[in-house]
């Protein structure tokens, strides 16, 4: 690929931007006193996300093991050991489909920092992001004034962005109120959760709920209405966030990690995701710091997780396959924290994507040097 596409093609292109995107977020978090570290890729559970896993067996010690899915809960065990600022840049493996958006093997960079909290992390991440399109666009030997130019005008698969000025910040809430006219808070219900959203949508008539739809509106409300929400912000919001924006306040059902809402603290957490073209580019959020309500969050994920399971095998669903795997809860996890972790707030990247985005890339392969598929 690197010789057929010449000097500048898209493959040599997206090499020569990964390399500068890395050392730019390395220069970054350097000047600002954070420490990078390697933890491990092995692990006794999958942990840090709620995602299908590669499964190994080690046979020395007889057990079985996973890669992998996220770094996440490593990075805050050293938070609690006295590193406050934090992070690693390096692969994880989800056992999950492969398309344009997703390879099994990609690589994130998470960040984590004491005494912080999700607004620090929006600042972060979008310093970040931009620093590095900086770079890349400096790659074209083009004035400093050139590139800042480029920067508030730049080009992915014929839309333009403004990554220079201040992103966009709105609440899931809000974005999927202003889509559909429905708040799944005000109108879901223990007895007719899944009914009363899909009727609620189809009387507000801003959206059509198909059929496929409403199977899915129906198997996340069997959870709460949190996952309502995050059920029809997937479906009718995220594919229109087309400049950058910070999703912010998601619901606390979806977020076991993440600290509740200062405001309001029985519905949200202090959580945000980046969308860029309809894709999400970064998770934030404010650290829940309790070991108990650490605990009960792993045990309600865990039952929201069979719950959406039983859901999708009663209505004979083809996505049932998407969950056959287990959520254990993080024993060592919840020790450390017994220790005390300090307030802290972190933020996790997918390096990938954003080199999709600053090369123009319309696919994942083209910005990794040995896609496991062409």
């Amino acid at each position: 690929d690197l010789l057929a596409s010449g000097h500048m093609g898209l493959a040599r292109r997206a090499l020569l931007a990964r390399a500068r995107v890395m050392r730019a977020m390395r220069e970054h978090l350097h000047d600002r006193s954070y420490t990078e570290v390697e933890t491990p890729v092995l692990h006794k559970q999958a942990g840090g996300a709620d995602a299908r896993p590669f499964m190994t067996h080690h046979n020395a010690l007889d057990k079985g093991l996973t890669l992998r899915i996220a770094t996440e809960l490593h990075l805050k065990r050293l938070v609690v050991g006295g590193l406050e600022r934090v992070y690693e840049i390096g692969k994880v493996f989800r056992n999950e489909g492969i398309s344009t958006r997703h390879n099994p093997e990609f690589t994130s960079i998470e960040v984590y920092q004491a005494y912080a909290d999700y607004h620090d992390m929006m600042s972060l991440t979008e310093e970040l992001i931009q620093e590095s399109a900086r770079q890349v666009l400096r790659m074209d030997d083009i004035s400093e004034e050139e590139v800042d130019q480029k920067l508030g005008s730049m080009e992915y698969q014929g839309q333009r962005l403004n990554l220079r000025d201040r992103f966009r910040r709105v609440s899931m809430t809000e974005s999927v109120l202003e889509k559909t006219g429905v708040d799944p808070f005000e109108v879901w219900s223990d007895s007719h959760g899944g009914e009363s959203v899909v009727q609620a949508l189809r009387d507000a008539g801003k959206v059509k709920v198909t059929d496929s739809d409403a199977v899915e509106i129906q198997a996340a409300c069997a959870s709460s209405a949190g996952h309502a929400l995050g059920s029809l912000f997937e479906l009718y919001v995220e594919e229109d966030l087309i400049q950058p924006t910070f999703v912010t306040d998601l619901p606390l059902a979806l977020s076991p990690l993440a600290k509740p809402h200062r405001i309001h603290p029985e519905k949200y957490a202090e959580r945000f995701e980046l969308f860029v073209c309809g894709r999400e580019l970064a998770n934030a959020f404010s650290e829940l710091t309790d070991p108990v309500d650490q605990r009960q969050r792993f045990e309600s994920q865990v039952a929201s997780h069979m719950a959406k399971r039983s859901a999708l095998k009663e209505m004979d669903s083809e996505d049932l396959e998407d969950l056959d795997y287990e959520i254990e809860i993080d024993e060592e996890f919840v020790s450390a924290l017994e220790y005390g972790m300090p307030p802290t707030a972190g933020m996790g990247l997918g390096v990938d994507r954003l080199i999709m985005l600053l090369v123009d890339a319309p696919s994942i392969r083209d910005v990794i040097g040995f896609p496991l598929l062409k």
